[in-house]
């Protein structure tokens, strides 16, 4: 069999095989970082290297990096975290049709909470367009979600034309870039993104 589903996840890079070794074994820095003794010392050391390296790739600062299990959590965190930090009171959701199942999900609960959620129909070209997302805007728009690049069809979203529409507006946004990270360049300081969930693989 040739496996073609890279897009849901792929084997460990021998690279990071041998980088995660010395952080897995008895001689090495398996302690808890959050412990204060030396390995844990240790074991911080390299998750705050780590924390770092997530930084630079997206263009953000270090202690904006939330480590979380995978992007589902992720997902569902920066969704449901935007809607407690606004409030959940009539508030109103913008997403597409097409997003990854657990946006999907995410949303389809939150609507079971009185949340107001408008699903979007990409065009012909499997594109929601910025303008599509601006005429679907209320007063009570809290967060737009969109993925950047459609795990699936390979759709590449105008996340980059839609960002600052929307902080001009005061609306959250949240781009789910798992697709997108280490593919596209992504540049937190040029594109106003106020969430970005991204994943290991």
């Amino acid at each position: 069999m040739i496996y073609l589903d890279y897009a849901a996840t792929t084997p460990l890079d021998p690279r990071v095989l041998q980088t995660m070794l010395p952080l897995l074994t008895a001689d090495g820095s398996f302690a808890n970082p959050a412990s204060t003794h030396g390995p844990g010392y240790k074991a911080r050391a390299a998750v705050e290297k780590a924390r770092a390296q997530v930084a630079a790739l997206i263009g953000a600062e270090p202690a904006e990096i939330v480590w979380t299990s995978g992007a589902t959590e992720s997902n569902n965190l920066a969704i449901k975290g935007a809607l407690e930090f606004r409030g959940v009171r009539n508030a109103h959701i913008v997403t597409s049709r097409t997003e990854h199942k657990c946006v999907l999900d995410t949303c389809r609960h939150l609507e079971t909470q009185g949340v107001r959620v408008t699903y979007l129909k990409p065009g012909a070209e499997g594109v929601v367009s910025p303008e599509q997302v601006l005429e679907a805007l209320t007063p009570e728009t809290v967060l737009v979600s969109l993925m950047w690049v459609n795990n699936e069809i390979g759709v590449v979203q105008e996340v980059t034309r839609l960002a600052p529409l929307l902080r001009e507006r005061g609306v959250l946004f949240h781009v789910d870039a798992v697709q997108a990270a280490g593919k596209l360049a992504i540049d937190l300081r040029a594109v106003p993104i106020d969430l970005l969930s991204v994943s290991a693989h």
